[in-house]
């Protein structure tokens, strides 16, 4: 970092930033903003050598300029340079996920069994249409997977035809928000849906090199699925019904009923969740734990779920 904006906490943001690049993260994704971090230190905190919450906090706030969602992402870099400094032994204060200028968490909205239905039932009945001819077999599809899959929206719209293996029965998740790559298997229903649904793609979209292709031959937009998304819900949900829903809450569903699967047959869900952070996506243990917030509260008190285990984890989570 240059000169002009060293503070002391200077090597250690290097260190980092280092580390994060060996582990295949961009500089740039954090370095901008802990050179404003390091340059407010060293203006009003010359001799301060310790993370503290006085410190963090009096950086943390947001700015006129800037709306909540920037606000967010310049606390993201910081909040992992605490983390950085505790793994290496120093101890830090790591400002909470949930820390938003005073404005509580987003809490997303976990679909019924009958919503979910639903969901599905509408979808299946979505008519052809003339801008957009293949809707009626895309977002079926497209919706399932995400779903039964656990998938993050975006990983199922830029699913490529070569990262579906029908004979396997797997996805192939490329490089995304986490920089990293998974495979996903999908169950023998999923599968057999999917085989059904090529046969067609093989018809109405031969050249397009991806799985669900829009007329261009290009994935949808996240826009689009979200249009198609809401005007399923809106079928079949009262007109006063004010729940706001996203694409995403159908993969947030997939983590919350794995776990209250996992929960019925008595297992140590501590034990398990690796698991699904591993089958998720997820870069931190912490990132799945987020979900036992959203278990029912009969379900909470079970003897599978060791709070001593989880308290450390379940406040520093992001729902993503």
């Amino acid at each position: 970092m240059k000169n002009e904006i060293e503070s002391l906490f200077t090597p250690y943001i290097e260190e980092m930033l280092e580390f994060k690049v060996s582990l295949g993260y961009q500089r740039r994704t954090y370095e901008g903003f802990l050179r404003d971090f390091s340059r407010f230190c060293r203006e009003n905190y010359p001799q301060e050598n310790r993370l503290t919450m006085e410190l963090v906090h009096a950086w943390a706030i947001m700015r006129p300029t800037e709306s909540q969602s920037g606000f967010r992402r310049r606390l993201v870099p910081l909040r992992e340079f605490g983390k950085y400094l505790n793994a290496i032994g120093i101890e830090s204060y790591v400002i909470p996920s949930n820390f938003s200028g005073g404005k509580s968490l987003f809490i997303p909205y976990i679909f019924t069994d009958e919503e979910l239905r639903a969901i599905f039932t509408e979808a299946d009945r979505i008519k052809r249409n003339q801008n957009t001819p293949n809707r009626h077999l895309i977002v079926p599809a497209l919706l399932r997977l995400i779903y039964f899959c656990g998938l993050r929206p975006n990983e199922g719209r830029e699913l490529k035809k070569s990262d579906v293996d029908l004979d396997s029965g797997t996805l192939f998740i490329r490089k995304n928000k986490t920089h990293r790559e998974r495979i996903v298997p999908m169950s023998d229903d999923i599968r057999n849906f999917c085989i059904a649904y090529n046969e067609k793609l093989k018809i109405f979209s031969p050249e397009s090199e991806y799985f669900f292709p829009n007329p261009e031959g290009i994935p949808y937009s996240a826009k689009w699925l979200t249009r198609q998304f809401r005007s399923i819900w809106e079928r079949f949900q009262p007109v006063q019904c004010s729940a706001r829903v996203r694409v995403y809450d159908l993969r947030h569903r997939f983590a919350s009923a794995v776990m209250m699967n996992w929960l019925d047959e008595g297992v140590d869900l501590y034990a398990k969740l690796p698991y699904l952070s591993t089958y998720m996506g997820h870069v931190r243990f912490s990132d799945t734990a987020y979900y036992i917030h959203l278990l029912p509260a009969n379900l909470t008190r079970s003897n599978a779920i060791d709070w001593d285990s989880f308290l450390a984890l379940i406040p520093e989570v992001s729902p993503w």
